[in-house]
């Protein structure tokens, strides 16, 4: 990958830093040096440039952005598509990803929610009323700047939802976490497929987890397809109803259950502003049924004064009928009235038919059509209509071709409803098509109908249900020969690859590699200092007799044969005193302090002391009333710590300074020698050097401290 911070692009655009690393293409943060201002400029890597899909994708996130223009959507401001360079010139924004902000947060407290969940909604609308559906919404893609504004980014799957382009089949585009199940079973997407990963970021803030997790992507796409995520309050109780049913709601498997739109998903989360203690009545079997809410206080009590709300673009009428005494005379106006009513009822009914007439929709006439290529493809088909297909044998038709359509064309149906094809196939291709996530003997039953041999084969998934079909070869999707074999993998919880760790504990380091790798594993050696012998297996993990993946890692802990620590032993000769009768003893270990005895007694026995650290040609030190007694060297490297290089110091007992004040000085010189201080100095009151006189003050002074004999005296005469 090329850096190309310093270089200048097309003269104008100055790279100064990487700001961002993606799978397709690196994000620099540059200056623009005509229009005088900071930009990110987002650059195709240069190994991808000969790969036509990536150069598509990269395009198609240049067209997508172009045509946009919204305060949620970041600004494109410059492409450029040449053949050894191509990049993308956006805005440049000061801020941290969405992703980033969560995995700090953990939590994000729902209010908050609701503001990013809002704006991002906002730039989605904007998005898919021009046509565009973003296909890869996730907290990675969306930006937080310091204000709370949210900026949507990255497009580089988009497409336009009114292209006949069709997307990829054979692998689900996206990031697996976030996309919808559509997306993981390669069909074609349209805006739902946007509401359903704003569902999941919602589910992530809220919660601080993803709904669902796994250590495969294939495991996540499974799940996407087949398991209901648990309810958010189950585990954040602090999250309201109402936000936790619009959650749920983005999230529904069936894209006719979830939000039609962004727009309308956005109505929701106003009403919820509004009144947080809002509860929703979804209906997810009945399509095109305008949402309802009932506030949480209401009851069956109380419905009659508080009528439900059932239509959103028009607001409930308020009109309260004032009831007045008539006259017994005054009939006619009655009569009208109820003239007047029945009118009304029946305009009602009318319309109510009227409309009901025209929510239907015609079956379009599908014989004839290629499933794959011409309905799959086209969103006027997939998003009205639900398909079941059944292969039937043709010799006149080609592979693929709908036959027979079940209801007819131009029968009038509600939208969502499903369509029965017939789709053709011959001796040469017979089209796999809805095994994925069926049992093993639903799959081997619809397989073996169609002319199939069924080879079931069963692959280890811990967080997949057994007994499912999780992959098939020929893939779904695909056309295979009647006849041929079709090999279906099954999930199941029983790894068939566990192996049992051997016992390599105690055996040398060659013999135990040796050992493992014969098992089918993988093996680290760590070096650790140990006294046993050098090379010598001290710990394995996992250890010997568990259960393990076959070609797992397992770890051996070699001795170097240098114990971790060990201990030295020492004598130490104690002075014999007259003046002190106990003293402290502290003992160092290099500079530091290793340990101190308090009143140990000065009776010119002896002391043990041991002293335990690692390393050879330790220095220490053993000190009495801060006078080193002791010195010398120990090498930790041995099983038994050895000491060399002892050095002793005779220990210099202190005594107290005897009061000469008031004698001439040479009593006082002669006085002060017995006592052992021998370092005395004479001055007389102008501090000259005198050898005559009373001395008249001392230092120090007469008193309880004690001094060793080389103590400075000075005595002061007249």
């Amino acid at each position: 990958m090329e850096n190309y911070c310093g270089k200048r692009l097309d003269g104008r655009y100055e790279i100064r830093e990487i700001i961002g690393v993606g799978g397709m293409a690196v994000v620099y943060k540059a200056y623009d040096n005509i229009d005088d201002r900071i930009v990110a400029v987002k650059i195709l890597k240069e190994e991808l440039l000969a790969n036509e899909e990536f150069r598509r994708r990269f395009k198609n996130e240049s067209k997508a952005i172009a045509v946009l223009s919204h305060p949620n959507i970041v600004k494109v401001y410059d492409v450029s598509f040449g053949d050894r360079l191509q990049y993308i010139v956006m805005e440049y924004i000061e801020g941290i990803t969405l992703k980033e902000y969560i995995e700090q947060q953990m939590i994000i407290n729902w209010k908050e929610t609701v503001h990013f969940v809002s704006q991002i909604l906002l730039a989605l609308q904007h998005a898919h009323d021009k046509g565009i559906v973003h296909r890869d919404i996730k907290p990675q893609n969306i930006m937080l700047l310091q204000d709370g504004t949210i900026k949507v980014t990255d497009f580089g799957i988009a497409r336009f939802s009114r292209s006949d382009t069709k997307t990829i089949s054979e692998e689900a585009i996206g990031s697996v976490h976030y996309i919808s199940p559509e997306q993981a079973r390669g069909e074609i997407t349209d805006d739902k497929a946007d509401i359903y990963s704003v569902g999941v970021m919602m589910y992530e803030m809220l919660t601080g987890q993803l709904p669902f997790q796994s250590d495969n992507a294939v495991s996540i796409a499974i799940m996407q397809l087949q398991q209901e995520a648990k309810p958010p309050r189950e585990i954040n109780p602090n999250i309201p109803l109402g936000l936790e049913q619009i959650t749920m709601r983005a999230m529904q498997k069936k894209r006719s259950n979830r939000y039609h739109s962004a727009a309308e998903m956005l109505l929701d989360i106003d009403e919820f502003k509004r009144n947080p203690s809002i509860k929703f009545n979804y209906n997810y079997f009945v399509d095109n049924e305008p949402t309802k809410y009932v506030p949480r206080n209401s009851d069956n009590r109380n419905s009659e004064q508080r009528p439900q709300r059932t239509d959103r673009t028009a607001p409930a009428a308020n009109a309260q009928d004032d009831i007045k005494n008539e006259e017994p005379n005054k009939t006619m106006p009655i009569l009208f009235g109820i003239i007047a009513g029945i009118i009304v009822i029946i305009a009602v009914f009318a319309g109510i038919l009227i409309f009901k007439g025209t929510n239907k929709i015609a079956v379009p006439d599908f014989v004839g059509m290629n499933y794959n290529d011409e309905i799959l493809t086209n969103s006027e088909y997939t998003d009205k209509f639900k398909f079941e297909t059944e292969s039937v044998y043709s010799e006149d038709q080609e592979a693929g071709v709908v036959l027979k359509q079940t209801p007819e064309k131009d029968t009038k149906v509600k939208k969502g409803s499903t369509v029965k094809l017939s789709i053709a196939y011959n001796d040469e291709n017979i089209l796999i098509t809805g095994i994925l996530g069926l049992t093993q003997k639903e799959a081997e039953t619809k397989l073996e109908k169609q002319g199939f041999v069924v080879k079931a084969v069963e692959q280890y998934e811990k967080n997949i249900s057994p007994g499912l079909v999780i992959n098939s070869e020929p893939s779904e999707g695909a056309f295979a020969v009647k006849g041929s074999t079709i090999t279906i993998y099954i999930s199941t919880n029983q790894n068939p690859d566990k192996v049992t760790v051997p016992e390599v504990q105690g055996h040398n380091k060659e013999l135990a590699i040796e050992m493992l790798k014969s098992a089918g594993f993988t093996v680290t050696t760590v070096d650790q200092d140990n006294e046993a012998e050098k090379g010598q297996v001290i710990k394995q993990k996992p250890e010997a007799g568990t259960q393990a993946d076959n070609g797992s890692e397992v770890t051996i802990y070699v001795s170097t044969g240098v114990p971790a620590e060990s201990t030295a032993t020492i004598e130490v000769s104690l002075p014999k005193t007259v003046n002190e009768s106990t003293g402290t003893m502290k003992v160092y270990l290099g500079s530091d302090l290793y340990k101190t005895y308090n009143e140990v007694l000065l009776d010119g026995g002896t002391k043990t002391i041991e002293i335990t650290g690692k390393g050879a040609n330790q220095k220490f030190t053993v000190k009495i009333n801060d006078q080193t007694i002791l010195r010398g060297t120990i090498d930790f490297t041995k099983a038994k710590a050895e000491v060399s290089n002892t050095e002793k110091n005779v220990y210099v007992e202190k005594s107290p300074v005897p009061n000469v004040v008031g004698k001439d000085v040479s009593e006082a010189l002669s006085i002060l020698e017995k006592a052992g201080f021998t370092n005395v100095d004479v001055f007389d009151s102008e501090n000259n050097p005198v050898s005559s006189g009373t001395v008249t003050s001392q230092l120090p002074v007469h008193d309880t401290s004690t001094y060793t004999p080389s103590q400075k005296i000075t005595l002061m005469v007249e």
